[in-house]
């Protein structure tokens, strides 16, 4: 007995060609397994553009403030006593027990906070360069709080909306929605010097959207572009000539194949990648290139400094100014190194001292040239630390309460919203959640966040998800 399984290799030549039993019934066990996931293709081609079509430019649901968005990430929790948070009572409260906060003594701040800016923003000593330079540009969000006070799993909640499940994160919501305005570069570029952060690339997965709206890894120390995104070029394949001659014969038998498969995301984010890693052998190489960039801009954000973290920081930030104004749309610039247990007052100044001159060139350059008023730079941290000493001169967990700050897209300058109580132990004047933080960013670009769904498996999805989050429009100018 025979059938016609529509899937045997020799079929493919042969289209009368037809399957034995056996043959039929080893693949159809792997057709049960793959019944689920071929439903989510299903669900996510329904309304949507043409494969090539997905990174095309689209439009917001309303005229944004922003294009374009910079998330600094601030890995390990900032403590935001430390930074951003003046708590002029917990210095009074000095080695007394934390009573029913929690174990260990109170610690006050490890910096003074002075008046920074035509604008008086109180910011930490700990922040020389940006204060002095970039106060009157900054919305300092004291009353953020999160779900947990795990790192991996607030860094995804963070990062995706969700700690538990695999989700798209932030970077390709907004990849989704805006598109790309240069179809050369990814649309979504992650960059962390010397390897991957807590969690990993699920910071920057697509989950269950197209893998065209997933972030591209980049290690800012490499310098060369094979090192700078892996597997852009073939290694055994020649000239440019023959490499479009290799991509249009497989262009053309995956369209054989897609024929025969309806609504393969796999796919078509695969042809789509083959492509791109072709264009970017142009693009991507003149965008890593910091060798164009004149000396007077490398002093600005510190490239020339033998501190080599510094050095190392400059570079990222000099590189996310770079895709940024050749149309990528999400840039995330990880920072690491604020988990401070212990030694705030060393450790916490020289992870600050590695990034303050960099941060604060970057948004110097960015509104020199013009793209402050139309760019978000949004720094955050997973959660804060506590009011109490953990070991020695360090703080320990705390989702209840930490910093965070927006400037540039529209943002008022020179401001602060929300607060803590009095030792900075938790929010409590004009919470902002991790998802209303996320509804912000979206906001600025144009975005309802309850409108920005993605059908998978059935379901609308959201950014923010079920918590009907709103956006904190009361910090735009």
């Amino acid at each position: 007995m025979f059938w016609n399984c529509g899937n045997h290799p020799d079929q493919d030549l042969n289209p009368n060609f037809y399957a034995t039993r056996r043959d039929f019934l080893n693949r159809v066990g792997t057709g049960f397994g793959a019944l689920a996931l071929a439903s989510l293709f299903a669900d996510q081609a329904k309304g949507q553009q043409a494969p090539s079509g997905l990174l095309a430019p689209k439009q917001p649901h309303y005229p944004g403030t922003a294009k374009r968005v910079c998330h600094i990430y601030q890995s390990g929790a900032q403590s935001h006593i430390d930074t951003w948070d003046p708590k002029p009572e917990l210095a009074k409260s000095e080695g007394k027990s934390a009573g029913g906060m929690g174990r260990g003594r109170l610690l006050p701040t490890q910096f003074e906070f002075a008046k920074s800016g035509k604008s008086g923003l109180e910011m930490s000593s700990i922040w020389p360069e940006l204060a002095s330079k970039c106060a009157d540009d900054l919305c300092v969000i004291r009353s953020c709080w999160t779900d947990v006070p795990a790192h991996e799993e607030a860094t995804k909640m963070m990062t995706s909306g969700d700690f538990r499940l695999p989700k798209p994160s932030i970077g390709s919501w907004v990849t989704y929605g805006l598109g790309s305005d240069n179809q050369n570069l990814p649309a979504f570029v992650a960059m962390n010097p010397g390897g991957f952060p807590s969690a990993g690339n699920a910071n920057w997965q697509s989950a269950f959207m197209p893998g065209a709206y997933q972030g591209t890894y980049v290690d800012p120390t490499n310098t060369r572009i094979e090192q700078i995104i892996e597997n852009i070029k073939g290694q055994f394949i020649g000239s440019s000539a023959e490499q479009r001659q290799q991509l249009d014969l497989l262009s053309r038998l995956n369209e054989i194949h897609k024929q025969k498969r309806q609504a393969d995301g796999q796919l078509d984010a695969r042809i789509q990648s083959f492509e791109l890693a072709y264009r970017m052998q142009t693009d991507a190489t003149e965008a890593f290139d910091l060798s164009k960039e004149p000396d007077h801009v490398l002093k600005l954000y510190g490239a020339d400094s033998m501190d080599r973290g510094m050095a190392t920081q400059a570079r990222q930030f000099i590189l996310a100014r770079r895709l940024l104004e050749r149309g990528v749309k999400f840039v995330q610039c990880w920072n690491g190194g604020w988990d401070h247990h212990g030694g705030i007052l060393t450790a916490a100044k020289a992870r600050a001292g590695a990034i303050d001159k960099p941060i604060a060139g970057f948004l110097q350059d960015l509104k020199q040239r013009g793209l402050l008023k139309d760019t978000l730079v949004a720094s955050s941290s997973e959660f804060g630390r506590s009011s109490t000493e953990d070991n020695a001169g360090g703080r320990t967990h705390n989702a209840k309460a930490f910093s965070s700050w927006l400037a540039g897209g529209g943002i008022k300058g020179g401001t602060v919203y929300g607060a803590t109580d009095e030792l900075g132990s938790a929010a409590v004047e004009n919470k902002v959640h991790t998802h209303e933080f996320h509804s912000t960013i979206l906001h600025a670009l144009g975005f309802d966040s309850e409108k920005l769904t993605f059908r998978s498996g059935g379901r609308d999805f959201r950014l923010t998800d079920v918590s009907g989050a709103q956006p904190v429009k009361s910090i735009f100018a």
